[in-house]
């Protein structure tokens, strides 16, 4: 268990609900800064000239002005310290043997793996003191993390063996996640989940009420997100309800996979 300090157990300490960006990017600069001066950019990195690294940025990020770091962070906007963080996950790989010639050690092999693990590791660290709920997802991405008691809905094996509905509930997940995810962004994804339980709903007859059944259909299709018309509800706050109704959807459809595996078996 993480133990907590004073100045966070009594409610005192000034960054208790999370710090800020400009914190956030300092902090990051420190975890830069130690992978740096250990090598773990050699490979990727130090071996290319710095008009190429930026030009590399150009070409991927489509961004000028973030390179070198050191020089370019103070200026960076949430989604150039975001951007960054991704572009290093890439680029990273610990060193692991090499040759010492004149009190220096010159790198040979390299293990990215671990080198991304490592670094993924840090960030997280980081990233959970923001003010803001982030991760760095084994992929390379910065996510939004689950609200509080869903953190394992994200991991949990997908029960199904139809993979149009695997890859539809990992798009909508990841689509979802994504930083920067719109208002529209996620009625999109509550829709493609409404849409995979639709698919579903033969068995759904089967393993719900009549009443429970059409509950589920109703919040979607009479609170402006399937149907467009004037007697929609949507004078709600869009954003807490959307959240609900995302975490509520992708429940129901584990649940709903659960079961019908198990009448299955």
């Amino acid at each position: 268990m993480t133990k907590s300090y004073y100045s966070i157990r009594t409610g005192k300490n000034k960054n208790i609900g999370g710090v800020s960006l400009e914190d956030l990017k300092e902090l990051f600069l420190k975890v830069y800064k130690h992978f740096n001066r250990n090598d773990f950019f050699v490979e990727n990195i130090h071996r290319t000239p710095d008009d190429d690294i930026e030009l590399e940025i150009l070409l991927k990020i489509r961004k000028q002005s973030l390179w070198p770091i050191e020089i370019c962070i103070h200026t960076y906007e949430e989604d150039d310290l975001f951007d960054i963080m991704e572009f290093l996950y890439q680029k990273i790989s610990k060193p692991i043997e090499g040759s010492e010639y004149e009190d220096q050690i010159y790198w040979d092999t390299f293990n990215k793996t671990e080198g991304q693990s490592a670094y993924r590791e840090k960030i997280n660290e980081v990233l959970a003191l923001y003010e803001k709920p982030y991760e760095l997802s084994t992929d390379g991405e910065i996510l939004q993390k689950s609200e509080s008691g869903f953190e394992q809905i994200f991991e949990a094996d997908i029960p199904t063996s139809n993979e149009d509905i695997r890859k539809r509930l990992e798009a909508a997940i990841l689509k979802y996640r994504r930083h920067g995810s719109t208002l529209d962004d996620r009625r999109a994804v509550i829709r493609d989940l409404v849409d995979v339980i639709e698919y579903l709903r033969p068995q759904v007859k089967s393993l719900l009420t009549k009443k429970d059944e059409s509950d589920l259909f109703n919040i979607a299709n009479n609170f402006g997100i399937r149907h467009h018309n004037e007697k929609q509800k949507t004078d709600y706050d869009a954003a807490l309800w959307l959240s609900w109704m995302f975490y509520f959807y992708l429940s129901t459809i584990h649940v709903i996979l659960r079961k019908i595996q198990k009448e299955k078996t």
